[in-house]
């Protein structure tokens, strides 16, 4: 049947680095200190300040005016669906109208 085909790639995609050995180092010693280090207790550095955003009157009405527009854009589509719904709706009661009278017809001429 079908059996799947595996892609063979030649050659490789990509660099491989090798991983780094550690270096030994002739005549060092370790620290072996008979006293423990104690880490020094720093207060933590206080956060920066956040920068304030600062407004001018022209940035104030293109924000106000973006906004409106946003809410106008916004206002016209949602107008736009309900008027798409109330003429589906009527037109689907005029439909019924006029299939409730057709079978009436025809139930008469019987």
């Amino acid at each position: 049947m079908l059996q799947p085909r595996i892609p063979v790639n030649p050659l490789p995609t990509g660099i491989v680095t090798p991983l780094a050995q550690p270096a030994a180092l002739s005549g060092a010693e370790p620290n072996r200190a008979s006293s423990p280090v104690v880490p020094d207790r720093h207060a933590a550095p206080a956060a920066p300040a956040r920068t304030t955003v600062q407004l001018t009157p022209g940035s104030v009405v293109a924000l106000a005016a973006g906004g409106g527009a946003v809410v106008l854009v916004v206002g016209a589509v949602l107008v736009s669906m309900l008027l798409a719904v109330a003429i589906t709706g009527v037109s689907i009661a005029v439909i019924t109208v006029v299939l409730r009278l057709l079978v009436k017809d025809l139930q008469k001429g019987r």
